[in-house]
């Protein structure tokens, strides 16, 4: 999927300056008059980041993210902010904005911050692809596979695992062999790397 900067501004002028800047620098842009005008057309699988102004007609830019955040979107979003807007901003980046930039704004810092949320965004979903494909991997354990894994994972050797699940070392073994056939690794090691940050 195309990653886009979606510009969230009630300003018909400013929409129009930040979507040539942008694209001007090889950034794709879509630009919605309003919140609720994002609100309806954002889904899960967009791309990219949202540049959203603070104050606007309707729903404002920290009441749209708040929504977004309670639907789950992941998608960068840096703030526009008028002067007075600075605590709204502050607040709204300890919610987990990316950033927030002060209007009138430099134009290169913008549109460095745009790019620099575009590549956050491009490695959250990197790491959220290969975090799905590991659950897939795990997912096709048996039960004993997974009891067997996770004594492996403790540094448990053959015999001990076999005294605690009370199965044979020969079982144990084979339950082993099994497991790292199907997580595609060869050592335990591999499989600890493989699953760091999973458990």
């Amino acid at each position: 999927m195309t990653q886009h900067a979606y510009l969230v501004d009630d300003d018909e002028a400013i929409r129009d300056s930040l979507t040539w800047l942008l694209e001007s620098r090889g950034v794709a842009c879509a630009s919605y008059p309003s919140a609720e005008d994002f609100l309806a057309a954002w889904d899960s699988s967009l791309a990219g980041c949202i540049v959203l102004d603070i104050r606007m007609d309707g729903m404002s830019g920290p009441e749209l993210f708040e929504l977004l955040c309670e639907r789950g979107c992941k998608l960068p979003v840096i703030f526009l902010t008028g002067h007075g807007d600075v605590p709204m901003a502050v607040s709204a980046l300890k919610k987990g904005a990316f950033d927030f930039v002060e209007k009138p704004c430099n134009d290169n810092e913008l549109v460095n911050r745009v790019i620099e949320a575009l590549k956050l965004d491009a490695n959250q979903r990197v790491a959220a692809s290969d975090s799905d494909s590991v659950n897939s991997l795990i997912a096709r354990l048996t039960t004993r596979e997974r009891q067997v894994m996770e004594l492996v994972l403790s540094g448990k050797l053959n015999k001990l695992i076999a005294d605690e699940l009370q199965i044979s070392m020969r079982t144990v073994e084979v339950h082993r062999a099994n497991l790292l056939e199907k997580m595609g690794v060869r050592t335990a090691v591999e499989l600890a790397q493989l699953l760091a940050g999973k458990r």
